[in-house]
């Protein structure tokens, strides 16, 4: 930023017979002569070192664009190395545009003459003066305001043609290319006049004559979308960014979109809570009981500079109320049921990812948790690319009635499994308020946030558990893309796991050995196309089974035991053995 007292002796030095005025430096308009005007006007500069606007100079009699002090160097001819913050490397932007020879000068010329006292007066409404429309060589086709767009050539190539009052009933004239993209910016030419100071940014030409008159230097897009049109470069060297943006949801988001590119120097401004929704500066203007000048000042200075992070009071907030939630509570994760596993990972908390051979019990390991989880009115969402939603509902009616499968479907029960089956039917209908079966094949990340906001407004639950069964089989473009599928999806679980304070499950498959088995000691290596699961996960398990998961004989024990290879906070090392209970698909800790 410029000092001050570089801005301030500028001014001094170059305007030898100005005098102050409070906060004001006044001085004869040394710009008046070159304009020969019969009475030569007062140049006004602000130099309220407490002002945004500090260093902005203006002519009372208009006789050319006010600007920052840049600006004034170059009308009059001081040397670049006398200017306050003149950098001899930096150049100053150029649009990437070839500018036509075919120019609407004399069509502006003539719309400009058709402006009658109707439309002054429709101007005058909003405190727009015809000195101003003038300047601004605003101009009337016969029925719509013609609005033209400038370019830093000095040249207009295209122009907006607007019915008064109905802005949404519009068409464009001149060169396609000017009223497109970047080059889509009314009063374009004030960027460079605003070197070293402060710019709004707003919407609507309308908006834009209306801050002009009252002394602020402004851009206009014709609407909101189009904000993102406007290159950070272009607007490298100016201080200060006030963006004044419709009252509407959607405009404020394309307005802090635009402000995460440009960082710091932008300040969305905050409309007084008396305007409507959809309303902006016009309405404001138009209203005889609102000073427009003094609201605009007030919404200046309870301004704030944009910023990528949240607000200190917020965060301090968060992690209180977070600490709040996890007093008195035995473990500060999730209970997963089984007092061994809980106890070694303190419950289950981040991005767990788990391992495994090929029907080992994988799933049925985290089908059972998921649904211990849920008992306890903890929301699960269980995104599924392996079994289905039915084999999944089934599995979990068998585990709560202890009943199996093939009695279920034979229907031959006597009156105490008939009771049992009731009854686990009963606890599986409260159970799925919180547990919810994803199939959905084109998922996406973004999806992903959207079920976890659904879940969390209708459960009114903080806590979650996020299962992916699993992380080979989730949605990529193709094949041949499967590795950095996998790295980009393991990235934007850790954004949602940090943004939500989820909690995730992840299956994912392991590599074989040189001779084709699985080892018996696992470790991070084991993990197929592990990728940048070293680094996101929090917990790294392996379920490695005690007996041949494809061997013919399924009367023996089936124990497998559950490996923490790699993990932030727990011990890696063998958590616990556990014994599949079949054909209840559960499993049960030894």
């Amino acid at each position: 930023m410029i000092p001050f007292e570089s801005i301030k002796a500028f001014y001094e030095a170059n305007l030898p017979e100005a005098g102050w005025k409070g906060a004001h430096l006044i001085a004869p308009c040394p710009f008046c002569g070159r304009q020969k005007k019969e009475k030569p006007g007062r140049l006004v500069v602000l130099l309220n070192p407490e002002s945004y606007f500090r260093g902005h100079f203006r002519c009372l009699n208009d006789c050319v664009p006010s600007g920052f002090h840049s600006h004034f160097a170059r009308l009059m001819d001081i040397p670049g190395a006398e200017v306050p913050g003149f950098d001899p490397d930096d150049d100053a932007y150029a649009l990437n545009q070839n500018y036509p020879s075919r120019h609407l000068g004399m069509e502006l010329d003539k719309f400009a003459s058709l402006m009658s006292a109707e439309q002054y007066a429709y101007f005058g409404r909003y405190g727009i003066s015809e000195a101003t429309l003038k300047q601004m060589r605003v101009g009337y086709n016969g029925r719509y305001l013609v609005y033209p767009y400038f370019q830093e050539s000095g040249f207009a190539y295209a122009a907006h043609c607007v019915l008064p009052s109905r802005e949404q009933d519009q068409f464009w004239h001149g060169d396609e290319t000017f009223f497109t993209g970047e080059a889509a910016i009314f009063n374009a030419r004030e960027i460079g006049r605003c070197d070293g100071g402060a710019l709004f940014i707003t919407t609507s030409e309308v908006n834009a004559l209306i801050l002009k008159e009252q002394g602020f230097p402004a851009i206009a897009v014709p609407a909101v979308d189009q904000i993102v049109n406007l290159r950070p470069e272009r607007l490298a060297r100016i201080e200060h960014l006030f963006l004044l943006v419709p009252n509407t949801p959607e405009a404020r988001l394309a307005a802090r979109e635009f402000a995460v590119v440009v960082g710091f120097k932008a300040r969305i401004l905050s409309w007084p809570s008396h305007l409507k929704r959809g309303e902006d500066l016009i309405h404001l203007a138009a209203d005889p009981a609102v000073e427009t000048p003094k609201a605009v000042q007030q919404m200046i200075r309870l301004s704030k500079a944009f910023s990528p992070f949240s607000a200190p009071e917020k965060e301090h907030n968060r992690f209180v109320t977070q600490l709040d939630k996890e007093k008195g509570k035995a473990l500060p994760g999730l209970a997963t049921g089984f007092a061994k596993m809980d106890r070694h990972l303190d419950g289950l908390r981040g991005i767990n990812i788990m391992g495994g051979p090929p029907k080992a019990g994988k799933s049925c390991f985290f089908m059972q948790i998921s649904s211990e989880v849920a008992r306890r009115k903890v929301p699960v969402i269980y995104y599924d690319f392996e079994n289905g939603r039915q084999k999944i509902y089934m599995r979990t009616l068998v585990r709560l009635s202890r009943l199996a499968e093939k009695q279920i479907r034979a229907d031959r029960l006597n009156p105490e499994e008939s009771k049992a089956l009731d009854q686990a039917l009963t606890e599986f209908q409260s159970l799925l308020t919180y547990f919810r079966v994803v199939n959905d094949r084109q998922l996406t990340p973004d999806t992903m946030r959207r079920h976890i906001d659904f879940i969390r407004h209708e459960t009114r639950k903080d806590e979650l558990l996020i299962v992916v069964d699993s992380l080979h089989k989730l949605p990529f473009k193709d094949l041949s893309e499967r590795r950095t599928g996998i790295d980009s999806w393991l990235r934007q679980l850790e954004s949602i796991r940090d943004e939500h304070n989820a909690c995730f499950l992840v299956i994912s498959e392991l590599s074989r050995g040189k001779g084709g088995g699985y080892g018996e000691k696992p470790d991070l290596s084991s993990f197929k196309e592990s990728g940048d699961i070293e680094y996101s996960a929090d917990n790294a398990l392996v379920l490695m089974p005690d007996w041949d998961p494809m061997a013919p004989t399924a009367n023996q024990q089936r124990k497998s035991i559950l490996w923490m290879v790699a993990s932030r906070e727990a011990s890696p090392g063998p958590v616990a053995q556990y014994e599949l209970d079949f054909p209840y698909w559960r499993f049960k800790e030894v």
